[in-house]
């Protein structure tokens, strides 16, 4: 047997890592400005993330949701403070995809409806009903085909509104910024302006944070730069530093009913304690506001390049859009500069590494990226 043929993969082998660098099996270091897809939030094995782990898993590593779980409330009591949510309620799971299919489930269960508004270009995930609201054909199967979920063009106002008047939804679902559409941003008025359409017409908003949330943006919420309040936000990714786990806040006004949600991983005392390493570090090392001026510095220099054609994004979620395919750049910072980037689409150089970027280490890509982009 061998792993299933699932993604193009790139001829390097990690074996170990440390911060914001990677070694692979030759002992060559990578700086890491992806972060495994935006997973790494605190840096690769922080002292206190392991400690955390090594504890738990001397402790007890797995129980099921049947019995009281002390790590699951701690955590759950830590990141409704640090994320002033603490009137919501945590539905925990084990991936931004189940997240999603979760929130989706809990507005369809809480209106009654069936149907779902969703943007052009967003990505959701790739599980059943996550996959239906992602705007990406090829990996929608005819399963998973359904008229129940309809697209329109971010930062159309009239064009949501045309739909969400006819309160016909169960809900709205949108990015804090779409990711994989290569760091589109949704505008903050248009944020605003959903959230109040989504108030006056009784439409729970969905604000999927599972790339944008956990501080990449400088604010632990990409909407927050909005100043809105989502009725439900699904996270993952850099909730668990790359423990698997993922989340739903649950705004108050949805009713718990016994066996509506259930997981039989999700929220262990395992990935519990990865999670609450990650939220005490991110505090502790200010890591968001490191986020906020490392982000921003990147952001202002890759801005004065004429070589770029647009830089997007907010925080250490940046979006890097060239004239020509960034195929070649990104191939010749892997193995030529030793520095990891990501895609999106054919023209976009995609950053997300870990939140404890240094500026010495931003000005390590700078280098290297202006030398290659002007040759």
């Amino acid at each position: 047997m061998k792993p299933f043929d699932v993604y193009p993969l790139l001829n390097v082998t990690p074996v170990k890592a440390s911060g914001c660098t990677v070694w692979d099996d030759q002992g060559q270091a990578y700086l890491d400005l992806y972060g495994g897809h935006a997973v790494i939030s605190i840096g690769h094995t922080h002292p206190h993330y392991l400690t955390r782990i090594h504890k738990q898993l001397g402790d007890l590593a797995f129980y099921s949701n049947s019995v009281h779980n002390r790590v699951q409330e701690e955590l759950a009591m830590k990141i409704g403070r640090f994320s002033k949510y603490s009137d919501y309620d945590l539905f925990l799971c084990n991936s931004g995809a189940e997240a999603n299919e979760n929130a989706i489930k809990l507005a369809s269960f809480h209106t009654g409806k069936q149907k779902l508004l969703c943007f052009r270009k967003a990505f959701h995930g790739r599980t059943s009903g996550a996959v239906s609201a992602t705007d990406n054909a090829k990996i929608v199967s005819p399963f998973n085909k359904t008229e129940n979920v309809v697209f329109v063009e971010l930062n159309d106002i009239e064009a949501a509104k045309a739909y969400i008047s006819t309160q016909e939804f169960c809900g709205v679902m949108i990015e804090g910024i779409q990711g994989v559409a290569g760091i589109i941003m949704p505008d903050d008025g248009f944020l605003q302006a959903l959230r109040d359409l989504c108030t006056q017409y009784n439409t729970p908003l969905i604000l999927d944070e599972i790339q944008s949330g956990y501080g990449r943006t400088g604010k632990f919420f990409a909407h927050e730069w909005a100043g809105i309040k989502p009725d439900l936000i699904t996270v993952a990714k850099g909730m668990g530093n790359g423990f698997p786990i993922g989340g739903v806040f649950i705004a108050p006004q949805f009713q718990a009913v016994h066996g509506m949600l259930g997981t039989t991983f999700g929220g262990n005392h395992l990935a519990c304690a990865a999670a609450l390493a990650v939220v005490e570090v991110m505090e502790t090392e200010s890591l968001i506001e490191n986020a906020h001026k490392v982000g921003s510095y990147l952001l202002a220099e890759l801005a004065k390049c004429d070589k770029v054609k647009e830089v997007r994004g907010r925080g250490l979620m940046i979006g890097i859009e060239l004239h020509v395919p960034a195929a070649e750049i990104r191939h010749k910072l892997l193995f030529e500069e030793h520095i990891f980037t990501g895609a999106a689409g054919t023209h976009v150089v995609r950053l997300l590494p870990p939140l404890c970027l240094s500026m010495e280490q931003a000005d390590q890509f700078l280098v290297s990226f202006n030398q290659l982009i002007s040759q």
